[in-house]
């Protein structure tokens, strides 16, 4: 086995990175994006890109060439060409990069060869998760200025509309953000999982997919300064303490087909030994007497394990009358689950700002018709999606008992950096949720870096040759050692959450237990219900401490803290 595979579970290579310094400006320059910019250790913007997304909103991977590159002490300049490619046009861009020791400027120029369709087409800048709270002045397109402060709490929405300029204080600076081009405008990226605010070209109010033509030449901006402030600058408070935490329970994913094979090979589930195993129901795809068939056969044989049913439910009836029918059959089969997680098969789409909200019984109606059918069960609400649908639309508590939403680090980048980067928003999205839904027990359902569902498109992207793809359903990395530093990361970012149920993996599948990661969930999962003392993630070293066990993980391709690249020990 190549390393290359060993690490990533393909043979695509990672991308190749620059470092550039100026002064005291440096930043890395990655696929045609610039990342990780700094005054001197202080990081003032994460990234800049040019970026793409197709109507199904999967960010297209450009053709980039190199035309020019000039550096110097004091200055660095660069042209770069990139081509993006749908079925029906390819869209040429001219970047331009610019930087002084003070200023940094990226420009773009395209033109596409036919008639272009994009849901986005145009810069992206990603302002680092820490500014939760902090101070900004945002400039409009009628010149008002607007003082706020970045959201602390996630914004289900857009915090900030019709940017022309945006000036964030933190660490004794005023970093100004000015724009050309186009309307723009920024969401809560933290609620995707990434670790930033994203402000984006062309209101989501606007209809999309959108097109471009020959007609309509494209040009942007986007320049970057700063300087020394007095300005009070609050600190952001990012702890979240619930009292003394508790390492949550593992689950296990299990489908209807999934649990017939199991029943052949128990030995499958018995490697990793979870308390849970998760089981889903759509009652859109199929035979409902068949799925519950299975579970109640692989009940009979494993009843050791706590069964979750996840219902999802098209209601095309009435909720107490699809919900009874439900319940019958389930109760025919002679499946007894510990608990039901209900959510409404439309709200597995997402609904963005500016759309009209799909056809569906309220969920007052649906969560009182399981109270009445689901009575002498654990009851659950939220999403079988992701964080932005619950937040966007959330279930009535005083009728659950848990509430739940799934994870995903591909949604807007797939790159090995930027899957790893969104461990820093996991503390974000756990006190957001918090804040929703109170005392309410608090799951994070099936969490894996490959997407098992799209939200915001037709279809997960199928990714036959192994490629790092963002909404993919298929991720290389999941079955190698990238895979099991991942989890362990994510475990550590959720381990004082107040979460006590999470699910890290399918059991088959390209989403299910193999390779490394299954030594790492097995090892886990035995955590269960244990104290944790400590769980940090720091320098690039996930640390977790849980009873007498001590969990560390390299999280990047570099030896560092005695590791090797993306290796786990204990002690």
């Amino acid at each position: 086995m190549s390393e290359v595979i060993r690490l990533y579970g393909t043979l695509e290579p990672p991308a190749i990175s620059d470092s550039i310094t100026i002064g005291q400006l440096s930043f890395t320059l990655e696929e045609g994006a610039l990342r990780h910019i700094r005054v001197g250790s202080i990081e003032i913007i994460r990234c800049i890109a040019f970026l793409v997304r197709d109507r199904d909103w999967g960010t297209l991977t450009p053709r980039l060439s190199l035309l020019s590159s000039e550096s110097a002490d004091t200055s660095f300049s660069l042209h770069l060409e990139a081509e993006f490619e749908t079925p029906t046009a390819t869209l040429n861009v001219s970047i331009f990069v610019e930087a002084v020791q003070d200023k940094l400027t990226m420009r773009a120029e395209g033109i596409p060869n036919g008639i272009f369709e994009t849901n986005r087409a145009g810069f992206t800048v990603l302002h680092p998760a820490r500014l939760a709270g902090r101070p900004v002045s945002v400039k409009h397109s009628d010149s008002s200025i607007e003082a706020s402060t970045f959201p602390f709490l996630i914004d289900p929405w857009q915090p900030f509309k019709d940017i022309k300029a945006i000036t964030h204080f933190a660490d004794g600076l005023a970093v100004d953000c000015t724009f050309t081009g186009d309307t723009f405008e920024m969401e809560d990226q933290r609620q995707w999982g990434d670790a930033s605010y994203k402000t984006y070209v062309r209101p989501l109010a606007l209809p999309w997919p959108y097109t471009l033509s020959q007609s309509q030449p494209l040009t942007q901006s986007v320049s970057i300064s700063w300087n020394r402030t007095n300005k009070r600058q609050p600190k952001s408070n990012d702890t979240c303490v619930f009292g003394k935490a508790l390492f949550p329970e593992t689950a296990i994913l299990v489908t209807p087909k999934d649990a017939v094979r199991l029943i052949k090979h128990p030995a499958d589930i018995r490697q990793v030994s979870p308390q849970r195993l998760l089981c889903n129901v759509d009652t859109t795809t199929g035979a409902i007497a068949e799925y519950f068939d299975a579970y109640a056969k692989l009940q009979a044989v494993m009843p050791n394990f706590v069964y979750d049913l996840e219902l999802i439910c098209g209601f095309e009836d009435p909720p107490a009358l699809e919900l009874v029918q439900l319940r019958v059959a389930m109760d025919a089969a002679g499946f007894k689950p510990e608990s039901v997680m209900l959510c409404p098969a439309v709200d597995r789409i997402s609904t963005p700002p500016g759309s009209d909200w799909p056809k569906c019984p309220p969920l007052e109606e649906i969560h009182s018709a399981s109270a009445n059918t689901f009575g002498d069960l654990v009851r659950g609400g939220g999403m079988a999606t992701f964080f932005p649908e619950l937040n966007r639309k959330r279930p009535p508590l005083e009728k659950l008992d848990f509430v739940s939403h799934s994870l995903c680090p591909i949604v807007h980048a797939s790159d090995d950096l930027s899957v790893m980067e969104t461990l820093e928003a996991i503390p974000h999205i756990t006190r957001s949720a918090r804040a929703i839904i109170g005392d309410a027990e608090y799951r994070i359902g099936p969490s894996t870096i490959a997407m098992r569902h799209n939200p915001y498109g037709q279809r997960t992207f199928p990714n036959p040759d192994l490629n790092r793809l963002c909404m993919a359903d298929n991720d290389p990395r999941h079955g190698a050692a990238f895979g099991a530093a991942y989890v362990i990361g994510l475990a550590t970012a959720l381990a004082d959450s107040g979460v006590t149920v999470w699910t890290p993996s399918e059991l088959y599948g390209p989403r299910g237990l193999s390779g490394p990661i299954t030594k790492a969930i097995s090892l886990l999962a035995s955590c269960a219900g244990k104290s944790v003392h400590r769980a940090t993630i720091k320098n690039d070293l996930a640390e977790l401490v849980i009873g007498s066990l001590q969990i560390t993980a390299n999280l990047t391709s570099q030896p560092f803290g005695g590791l090797g690249p993306f290796e786990f020990k204990t002690s």
